[in-house]
């Protein structure tokens, strides 16, 4: 994944001037830090389409190899 830059410091500093209690700013910015760490980036994404188009992709010529051998069968 991407890390994405933010400067909590200056974070705090914005907070604090519009009133923000020093404990209550340091609690914001850093419910903000932890919630980065979970994001997807759009190439994230991207990836796992291109996984999950590879894996559908088996599981369909597994499924007409099965119909195949059904007709053969009957």
């Amino acid at each position: 994944m991407t890390t994405i830059t933010f400067d909590t410091q200056e974070a705090v500093i914005k907070l604090k001037a519009v009133g923000v209690s020093q404990e209550q700013a340091d609690a914001f910015v850093r419910a903000i830090v932890e919630s980065q760490y979970e994001l997807a980036t759009k190439r994230d994404l991207t990836d796992l389409e291109n996984r999950l188009i590879i894996k559908l992709g088996g599981l369909i010529a597994i499924a007409i190899g099965i119909v195949a051998v059904l007709v053969k069968l009957l």
